[in-house]
């Protein structure tokens, strides 16, 4: 019953956050290292549990989602898928001792990464050069897919701050890429993942639900909590968490 609970409350919380403002890494990611999975089973497990949320919220943003800078929308879900493979690649050859002693620094890139978000994407938006070139585009994408393959905390902010520096301006539409592409490549860094056997199915398919669950009910009270806010508890929940991780 524990069990069952704890992956609910952490799935529906994590949809939520996700749904409104991403972060939702803290909580699942933990929860499952808590409930006894090992380091790398659970960042494989809240990967794949998070896809329903990812997938959602890109079939609502299908209409905003159109290729701008240097590179076509093709190319650059393709990258994405690339990346996530390359990523989870790694993850496979980490030794398990050196994938725990790496949580610790990850979380806390992932929660600086967070909380100054807003800040980066306003450098990148306001910078003085126009869009990259498709060479530094494409390495940009695939760096960052990488990274999301690997480790998914902090992925959202690194997407939207990748997509202004290759040159997207509409907000709507890099949302909609940036669920996007956590969708490709959340689904073939999981499909590795499987066939490594480092998913556990059970807690998988409860955080599945309750991360859709958790999504939908974000979405539609999304503008009822000030953005600050949000932005603040999700930090505080991401700091806390690192301070723990680098005291065990």
């Amino acid at each position: 019953m524990l069990f069952f609970v704890t992956l609910t409350v952490a799935g529906i919380l994590a949809g939520a956050l996700n749904a409104v403002a991403g972060g939702g890494t803290f909580l699942t990611f933990p929860a499952l290292i808590w409930l006894g999975v090992p380091p790398i089973a659970a960042n494989a497990t809240a990967t794949i549990g998070a896809l329903p949320g990812y997938a959602s919220s890109a079939w609502g943003y299908r209409a905003d989602v159109a290729a701008e800078g240097t590179l076509r929308l093709r190319m650059i879900i393709a990258l994405g898928a690339l990346g996530g493979l390359i990523g989870a690649g790694l993850l496979l050859v980490t030794p398990g001792a050196v994938f725990e002693g790496l949580v610790p620094w990850l979380l806390l890139i992932a929660t600086l990464l967070f909380a100054t978000g807003p800040r980066v994407l306003a450098f990148v938006r306001a910078r003085g050069f126009g869009p990259a070139g498709p060479v530094l585009s494409g390495g940009a994408v695939l760096a960052v897919s990488i990274y999301g393959g690997y480790f998914n905390g902090g992925l959202g902010i690194l997407l939207l701050a990748m997509l202004g520096l290759i040159g997207f301006v509409n907000l709507h539409g890099m949302n909609g890429l940036k669920v996007l592409l956590s969708a490709v490549l959340s689904l073939v860094s999981a499909v590795a993942y499987a066939a490594a056997g480092l998913i556990e199915w059970d807690a998988a398919l409860i955080m599945a639900v309750a991360t859709t669950i958790g999504g939908y009910l974000g979405a539609r009270g999304a503008k009822r909590v000030p953005m600050q806010y949000l932005r603040l508890g999700i930090t505080g929940v991401g700091l806390v968490m690192t301070v723990l991780f680098f005291a065990l």
